[in-house]
């Protein structure tokens, strides 16, 4: 069963970021090859992102939230969270599976890939990708807007972009930020 979840074939990645999307509640958690550029985008909900993003901020919480009691559950029947793998993509829903190392016997939990992402960081886990939904999903960044045109010299800023800016900054009305 090793093999087949972490064998060489899959693909290691890393949470590259948690973005949050302009027209609903959902966030997107991107996750970055690790030997490449490309990420996978996976839209999961507000609750799952804030577990992952408490986690990763190090932000120190009262009580456990519901990954660190399933985190405690696994530790305390003596297992530990191997890894986790994003195994499939269908109909636009992505399907994981946690991996949970029990006296060196291997189980394969199916979950949704939010949870498994959550849990494997707070497991201090790596998190892998079948290369069949890395090719089917990923999507290569962006480039930076900020980074300069290879044409220009260091020093040259394009006159539209300071002009777009200024703009900007003039139509903005500093009372509406007041306190009331």
């Amino acid at each position: 069963m090793l093999g087949s979840a972490k064998g060489s074939h899959m693909i290691e990645v890393a949470i590259d970021s948690i973005r949050i999307s302009l027209v609903s509640q959902h966030r997107i958690v991107m996750l970055k090859e690790i030997d490449a550029d490309r990420q996978l985008p996976i839209w999961i909900g507000p609750c799952e992102a804030d577990a992952i993003t408490i986690e990763l901020q190090d932000v120190k919480v009262a009580r456990p939230v519901t990954h660190d009691l399933l985190k405690n559950v696994v530790s305390e029947l003596g297992g530990r969270i191997s890894h986790v793998l994003i195994r499939a993509l269908n109909e636009s829903v992505f399907y994981a599976s946690l991996f949970i190392d029990v006296n060196e016997e291997v189980h394969e939990i199916d979950c949704r890939s939010s949870d498994a992402i959550a849990l494997a960081v707070r497991a201090k886990s790596p998190i892998f990708v079948n290369p069949e939904v890395m090719d089917e999903a990923a999507i290569m960044p962006e480039a930076d807007i900020q980074e300069p045109d290879a044409t220009m010299e260091p020093s040259e800023t394009p006159a539209e972009e300071l002009d777009a800016f200024s703009d900007f900054v003039d139509s903005l009305d500093f009372d509406d930020f007041e306190n009331e």
